[in-house]
């Protein structure tokens, strides 16, 4: 969710009379609002995806709510010492939280282990360990609009008389110590991104978020009156009018099952008819495409904590297979490849699978995401019924990345086309006739060299980095992953410098590569990935021959109040990853707002940016997704690319060799092998095309004004990537309702 006070008077349009009032008090706005803690409960753009998500409900007048945890300890502090990545807990509540409202009132059971018994009445899920959901909600506001919604995260609480009867004799203060077992269930945020831990902690931490939504929900849907406590409703056939559950990936798929078990074996409702609920009112969104990532959880450790789901979906699957039979007669291959159980030495439940089963509507979040998803991932579902299938292009709220981090280029574009843009973002276009405006191209350039100059100024004080602010900022932050090819900057950075080397005298445009992201802590590449650019960086940046001409900087503990400052400052975006393995990616969206250029292959989102924009107006390069297919078929060869590439290959032996790591020589071999012998996302195939198309953004920042113009054609074209847009489809397409712009009038006026 990143800060909360800026966004909240931005959206109250408060900001400037809050600014004035300070300023009368003789303090300074700006420093209070660094003194708040990032609220960093999620991990990579799946996260910041749902708090985009927020916003623009509320903005739309949507009554909606976002369930989640509250973390005692959300994704961790990142410090960089000598190089090498160590992570921080981080204590963001330890000076309180003064945007939450804990509601004790209504808190809730939640169960977990125990036995499962069927009798004459029914089934009974009973000698449970019982955890409770006390609720803390956050006010999320919509901007200039009436509707505020909530926020809900579930903190686990022991219950009072919790183990103590297993005790009973003396072992009272064993008893008591031991409640922190179960509240350890929202101590930590799991730290990987793209990457599936089967850990039980998380298990129950998935369930324990999925069992306390859902008895919210459901006690919201039996008293129909407003702030009635009082059941009225006990036919649950209107359900999936009143509600939709949007399942955001696989890890709240447990709502599926829950449901089922609440409707069958709670409230009676008979299994088909149940089962037709729970369809029509669950919709899953898919996230991603890469296998290490899907969640398969072994049968062994769901049978142990929740033997009652665990039946539930033996039979949600044994129906769903036998529907498959009978289409598909003795296509027994199909009858495994879409089970919802994969067997094996350990039998795993596929949550993709079941939640594709469970939803009435499944998603990608790219045009060419979607694609893959209904051709590769969920191709035999596809077949199954291809009208479940959709896609919604992913976007980012208008309010916080432009409004909020950007105030001199939301001014410059207010004072041309005024600011309808802020809540219909497709309004840009507006300013494409103006592209080629001489003053607008001089304001526009002059936005962006305050917005680097005062970064700039920010990196000398926080990191004690000099960087020239006329320099080429050239930034490359998100999550660090191989897939992400953080590696290929670094080949680009290496090849840079060689040159400057090998022809000092040479004019070349000055550039500060900043990289920055955080690595899983398990994720041995990842922080070798950081150890390499911070290398790089101590070489380059001390090399007097290459002065200023080329810097390098990570940029430590990249969150949400750092994308903040860095993307309204960056003139060149890098979405380099591997084409077919970035479902969307948001910040490429951020940038291209911000006025920055996108280097990119095409993948994710970057295809429609190059399609609304002019891929002449990006600098799109390397394998598309069919030439991938075609190198996996033809079987990839790194050292072809190495031995044809002299300038790869002098790349790869410096760092091989220990040019970058002179007192440890050996240190990046893991690295270098990896890249040689088994690199799963072709960074050698794309660099010779990569390090051309550098070049051309070379050429081109040469030439400021038209450069400028089109930074200008991509800020017109960015409308489509407003999450406003998205989650009208989303509202239209899957939910069933309409987005709202009618407002409560102030108490000031009449009511008729």
């Amino acid at each position: 969710m990143g800060r909360t006070l800026h966004n909240t008077m931005v959206n109250l349009g408060l900001r400037s009379a809050c600014d004035e009032a300070m300023y009368q008090l003789g303090l300074d706005l700006e420093e209070l609002e660094e003194i708040e803690e990032d609220a960093g409960l999620g991990n990579g753009g799946l996260g910041r995806l749902a708090a985009c998500f927020l916003d623009s409900m509320a903005t739309l007048g949507l009554a909606a709510y976002g369930y989640g945890i509250r973390y005692e300890f959300g994704i961790f502090n990142q410090k960089v010492v000598n190089g090498w990545q160590v992570e921080e807990a981080d204590d963001w509540l330890r000076y309180g939280n003064p945007w939450e409202k804990a509601r004790p009132e209504y808190t809730l059971p939640v169960h977990f282990y125990g036995r499962v018994e069927h009798g004459s009445e029914g089934v009974r899920w009973l000698d449970t360990q019982v955890v409770l959901a006390m609720p803390y909600d956050t006010p999320v506001p919509g901007y200039k609009s009436d509707t505020v919604n909530t926020m809900r995260l579930w903190s686990a609480k022991a219950p009072n008389d919790f183990k103590l009867h297993d005790f009973n004799v003396g072992g009272y203060i064993e008893a008591v110590l031991d409640r922190n077992l179960a509240e350890n269930i929202s101590r930590v945020l799991y730290p990987n991104d793209n990457f599936f831990e089967g850990k039980e902690l998380r298990l129950k931490q998935e369930y324990f978020a999925v069992a306390a939504t859902l008895q919210d929900i459901v006690r919201r849907f039996k008293s129909s009156k407003f702030g009635c406590r009082d059941p009225v409703r006990t036919c649950f056939d209107t359900f999936p009018d009143k509600v939709a559950i949007q399942l955001n990936d696989t890890h709240p798929a447990l709502a599926i099952p829950e449901l089922m078990r609440i409707l069958v074996d709670v409230e009676r409702v008979d299994w088909d008819k149940a089962w037709e609920v729970t369809r029509k009112t669950c919709a899953y969104t898919n996230h991603t495409v890469l296998p290490e990532a899907l969640e398969r959880w072994p049968v062994p450790m769901f049978e142990k904590l929740l033997p009652r789901h665990l039946e539930i979906i033996y039979a949600l699957n044994q129906q769903h297979l036998d529907r498959v039979a009978a289409l598909f007669p003795g296509d027994v291959d199909r009858l495994r490849r879409m089970s919802v159980i994969e067997e094996g030495d350990c039998k795993r439940i596929n949550m993709a699978h079941l939640c594709v089963i469970g939803s009435h509507a499944v998603n990608g979040v790219a045009r060419i995401h979607s694609e893959i998803v209904k051709q590769s991932v969920f191709k035999d579902f596809y077949e199954l019924e291809p009208e479940k299938f959709q896609n919604k292009t992913n976007g980012i709220t208008p309010r916080r990345w432009l409004l909020l981090c950007n105030p001199g280029l939301a001014d410059t574009i207010v004072e041309r086309i005024g600011e309808g843009f802020l809540t219909d973002l497709s309004q840009l276009r507006k300013l494409l006739p103006l592209a080629g405006d001489e003053a607008l191209i001089r304001d526009v350039a002059q936005v962006k060299q305050e917005n680097k100059a005062k970064f700039a100024a920010f990196l000398e004080q926080e990191y004690k980095v000099k960087v020239s602010p006329s320099s080429m900022f050239d930034v490359h932050v998100k999550r660090i992953h191989e897939y992400k090819r953080q590696l290929l900057n670094c080949l680009h950075v290496v090849t840079l410098y060689n040159r400057i080397k090998k022809d000092p005298a040479q004019a070349v445009v000055p550039r500060t590569v900043m990289i920055g992201g955080k690595a899983a802590p398990g994720y041995h590449m990842a922080k070798m990935i950081i150890k390499l650019v911070t290398s790089i960086g101590d070489v380059v940046n001390q090399d007097p021959v290459v002065g200023d001409r080329l810097k390098v900087v990570f940029l430590e503990n990249y969150r949400v109040s750092l994308a903040e400052k860095v993307i309204p400052a960056a003139d060149l975006s890098q979405q380099i990853s591997t084409a077919g393995t970035e479902a969307s990616g948001t910040g490429n969206m951020k940038f291209m707002l911000n006025g920055a250029l996108t280097i990119g292959t095409m993948d994710g989102a970057n295809v429609e940016m190059a399609e609304e924009a002019g891929a002449e107006n990006l600098f799109i390069f390397g394998l598309r997704v069919e030439d991938v297919e075609a190198l996996d078929r033809k079987g990839y060869n790194a050292r072809e690319y190495y031995d044809r590439l002299p300038e790869l290959r002098q790349a790869v032996d410096q760092i091989s060799s220990g040019f970058f790591s002179p007192r440890e020589p050996d240190c990046f071999k893991d690295v270098v092998n990896m890249l040689l012998n088994h690199d799963r996302f072709k960074v050698f195939a794309d660099y010779e095309a990569y390090v051309a198309c550098q070049a051309r953004v070379d050429r081109l920042y040469r030439n400021p004004r038209e450069w400028t113009e089109k930074v200008i054609r991509n800020i017109a074209c960015a409308g489509k990537f407003s999450s406003d847009r998205t989650i009208t489809e989303y509202a239209r397409d899957i939910w069933g309702v309409e987005p709202s712009a009618l407002q409560t009038p102030p108490p000031s006026l009449s009511r008729d």
